[in-house]
């Protein structure tokens, strides 16, 4: 079985493919990566040119939004998604689409660092951030659950676009901080904090102690033992991972303080590999059961 995987998010579109039966321990072979396109046109032109080539027998898609069966029903980052039934604008092949963080969780669930957990909570972090959660060893469905919205700001007056703790901690944040103190944006921004420097591991606190401030609160509601942090800051949870872990602790009782902080082990890579398991129907991905 040869499937399309399609991880389309608010900055780029990656594309892989997976061929015979889908390993659940390997990343779909890369076949594009381009900055997200511009609207529905240059998506479908973008999509048409991959089957066209590759001719995959399904198509997994992940995108960083609310997904309602093949409805694309509400992307903030991509609005022109909004309402598009994606089985309809690629009719020849079948479509599995999720929100992104739901195809990570399903990913790092069948082989990755979820592996052989019953419940865990994923935060996927890049232009946003999304999140999903794993119950009785399955990925829940029926919405995606918007960590992104989760606050820890009393004077915030809330939003509609784009939540309290996408302003904070997420891409664009990070950019931000990276800005303050001279830095091109949030990679430079790591690299600088990895190598020691003061003044960039101080720019970068301020969204670590949000996260793992609002985490707490998942934690203590969910009593999950594990949180696996995937997206593009997956690969800086080296610098970024003790202050969150400290904060974390700090506003969690006794009982939840050893819950395992862990970046997703398939990397900024896991809704793709999650992508492909969908399309191919790994087993992951069904309905949890009551």
């Amino acid at each position: 079985m040869t499937v399309l995987a399609l991880d389309l998010g608010g900055t780029n579109l990656r594309a892989g493919l997976a061929c015979g039966p889908v390993a659940p321990d390997a990343l779909p072979r890369p076949v594009l990566h381009l900055p997200a396109p511009a609207g529905l046109a240059a998506f479908r032109r973008a999509v048409d040119d991959l089957i066209a080539r590759h001719r995959p027998e399904a198509i997994g898609v992940a995108i960083p939004g609310l997904a309602r069966g093949t409805v694309c029903d509400w992307v903030p980052n991509l609005p022109w998604l909004d309402g598009v039934d994606l089985a309809a604008l690629f009719p020849a092949q079948p479509v599995r689409l999720a929100n992104d963080a739901h195809m990570a969780l399903g990913a790092e669930a069948a082989a990755g660092a979820a592996k052989g957990q019953r419940a865990a909570i994923l935060l996927a972090i890049g232009t946003g951030i999304g999140s999903a959660v794993l119950a009785h060893g399955r990925v829940m469905r029926g919405g995606a659950t918007s960590f992104g919205w989760a606050c820890a700001d009393l004077s915030a007056p809330g939003a509609s676009v784009h939540g309290w703790l996408e302003s904070v901690a997420a891409g664009p944040a990070l950019d931000r901080a990276a800005q303050s103190i001279g830095l091109a944006d949030g990679p430079a921004l790591i690299v600088a904090a990895r190598a020691g420097k003061p003044a960039a591991a101080a720019a970068l606190r301020p969204a670590c102690i949000a996260l793992g401030t609002a985490l707490a609160g998942a934690v203590a509601l969910t009593g999950v033992a594990m949180v696996i942090v995937a997206g593009g800051v997956a690969g800086a949870m080296d610098v970024m991972g003790p202050v969150i872990r400290a904060r974390l602790t700090a506003h969690l009782p006794p009982h939840l303080r050893n819950v395992i902080l862990v970046p997703a082990a398939f990397g900024s890579g896991a809704s793709l590999a999650g992508a492909a398991l969908a399309a191919s129907g790994h087993p992951v991905f069904e309905e949890t059961p009551a």
